[in-house]
């Protein structure tokens, strides 16, 4: 076998192996971020209803009390 077809075939397998695994890393990075946005929003929704359940409570209070 010629060393530039052996040189090429192992920059080919380099270049594939590097791709993957860059592709790999950049999708855990991107599952991770994804999950922890998930999170900020259930977080938001739980203050939310509980806003609305604190406002439903002060109209009662109010036309109780007025």
């Amino acid at each position: 076998m010629d060393n530039s077809v052996l040189v090429a075939v192992l920059s080919l397998l380099g270049t594939a192996f590097g791709s993957v695994a860059g592709i790999l890393a950049a999708n855990r990075l991107v599952v991770y971020r994804i999950e922890q946005l998930e999170q900020k929003v259930a977080k938001h929704n739980n203050l939310v209803e509980r806003v609305y359940r604190l406002e439903s409570r002060v109209e009662v209070m109010e036309k109780q009390n007025g």
